[in-house]
């Protein structure tokens, strides 16, 4: 039975990794050089179901057979196992961008010691992001750290954002963000920063709103959680429960 969690998770992006050109048939590079108009996919590689290709380009799955003649587009389960193979593509694509964006560029709100980390994607505008910020003690009370990643919803250039980048190049960004969430002046500043890295960042994975959870497995999930709600998702995700 599928968990809770895997229908939770939202649609992202999908590893970057290809096959060799020897190892995909003649007949379906030529058709994936049609359908595609030229530009390569994301992935191609042999897929659990024989016969097929799984075929990945930006947030979308496909499946061809190997003569190029039939294709599905869609997610892939394991039933047996009660997995979702395709969402677990995604998660581990998501860590990819998230390591490549480094912790240091994050405010993180972290106990000692830390059972779980979570990355969110947080918009300073955001009515839910600052309830979540509101109950930062009671994450880290269950030991839950927090990482933060810029996501200004009103993209780049705006308002938002400008308030963005002088969070993260406030001399106490800590207490700034908190501000910014609140409604608290927060005094203008720039300086080189992480801000439009993270919006991209967030436009690669798929976020289409705030806040949303980055688990450490790289499941997603859209929305407040409450921190209990938040240690039962973490403690699933890692096989806890």
């Amino acid at each position: 039975m599928l968990t809770r969690l895997a229908f939770a998770a939202c649609i992202a992006l999908l590893p970057l990794v290809h096959s060799s050109a020897q190892e995909v048939p003649a007949a379906l590079r030529a058709v994936l050089a049609e359908v595609f108009a030229g530009e390569e996919p994301d992935v191609v590689a042999p897929s659990a179901l024989d016969g097929f290709y799984r075929v990945m380009r930006g947030q979308n799955t496909y499946f061809f057979s190997a003569d190029g003649r039939y294709a599905l587009r869609g997610d892939l389960y394991d039933i047996e196992a009660g997995r979702n193979l395709s969402e677990e593509w995604r998660g581990k694509a998501r860590l990819q961008v998230l390591d490549a964006l480094g912790e240091d560029s994050m405010i993180v709100f972290a106990p000692t010691p830390a059972k779980h980390t979570v990355t969110v994607f947080t918009d300073v505008d955001c009515g839910y992001c600052a309830r979540l910020h509101g109950q930062m003690a009671e994450y880290n009370g269950l030991g839950i750290a927090i990482r933060y990643v810029a996501y200004p919803r009103a993209g780049i250039p705006s308002a938002s954002y400008d308030k963005t980048v002088s969070v993260w190049c406030s001399s106490d960004p800590h207490q700034a963000i908190g501000d910014a969430k609140f409604g608290r002046p927060v005094p203008e500043r720039s300086c080189d920063n992480p801000v439009s890295a993270h919006y991209r960042a967030g436009e690669e994975v798929g976020i289409r709103g705030t806040p949303a959870l980055v688990l450490e497995s790289g499941a997603l999930i859209g929305g407040y959680v409450p921190p209990n709600e938040l240690r039962s998702y973490l403690e699933d995700d890692a096989g806890e429960g």
